[in-house]
């Protein structure tokens, strides 16, 4: 039985302080649930405080959103992968949308920060996902094979295991708008195919596939129900420690 996620993805939002209260309500409501992990990712300035906190508990664990394709050196504004092993961070986001969106991330350039991430220890949350555009034009699964393929699947059998992948239609994120849970579970079926064809049946059936667009409250439990949907990237609703408290509990 795959371990489900539940992630919050803050974002640019919270003060360290705030960060901290935040954290601090979430971990005092949400029930204890040995099948499931509850992963927060705040910005950079929270971690050494959110990761000491988090520290107490086998049940949670924090993330970076992001870190460099270089291993170290001059590169000015860079969070390097050692640097958050440094600091005893599990997980790094790699392949966010709005970090290919706004900072054009190539494939490439992914496909670096995993190999960083992979050689300092790290666990990767590898975003994936289509636009608008690419839904309706129906290209959407050869959209996120190239993802897969050109930043992911050089990794090999024993590699690949430190990584869930989180299905995040652009569409969806932010927007209100939500795939409906036969919608995700497609293509979240589609992912699994992909690491089946790649990895072999036992690889594909342990890695885990998170839905990340715009998961609430009164969709997360009909999201998590599907069979290869392993729990959910949240965004805004990780912010508001009684609506993150309700979507972790929908995980059970």
């Amino acid at each position: 039985m795959r371990k489900k996620i539940v992630a919050g993805n803050w974002k640019m939002h919270t003060t360290p302080e705030e960060g901290l209260v935040l954290a601090r309500q979430i971990m005092d409501t949400a029930h204890a649930n040995e099948h499931r992990e509850v992963i927060f990712f705040p910005p950079f300035v929270h971690l050494p405080t959110i990761q000491q906190e988090v520290s107490v508990s086998p049940l949670f664990s924090v993330g970076a959103q992001n870190c460099s394709d270089q291993e170290k050196g001059a590169f000015t504004g860079e969070v390097a992968a050692f640097m958050l092993r440094a600091i005893d961070v599990s997980w790094v986001m790699i392949g966010h949308s709005e970090r290919r969106q706004y900072y054009q991330e190539t494939h490439a350039i992914l496909k670096r920060k995993v190999d960083q991430a992979i050689a300092h220890q790290l666990l990767v949350m590898f975003c994936c996902g289509e636009t608008l555009q690419q839904r309706q034009e129906g290209n959407f699964r050869e959209v996120i094979r190239k993802q897969l393929h050109e930043s992911l699947f050089h990794l090999d059998a024993e590699q690949i295991n430190q990584v869930a992948i989180a299905y995040e239609p652009v569409w969806a994120i932010g927007t209100g708008q939500t795939a409906t849970p036969d919608q995700a579970q497609e293509v979240h079926a589609f992912i699994r195919e992909l690491l089946q064809q790649k990895y072999g049946d036992s690889v594909a059936s342990a890695i885990r596939i998170l839905y990340g667009g715009s998961v609430k409250a009164d969709n997360a439990q009909e999201l998590f129900r599907k069979p290869d949907i392993d729990g959910g990237l949240v965004g805004g609703a990780s912010l508001h420690a009684s609506d993150f408290v309700s979507i972790i509990h929908a995980a059970e």
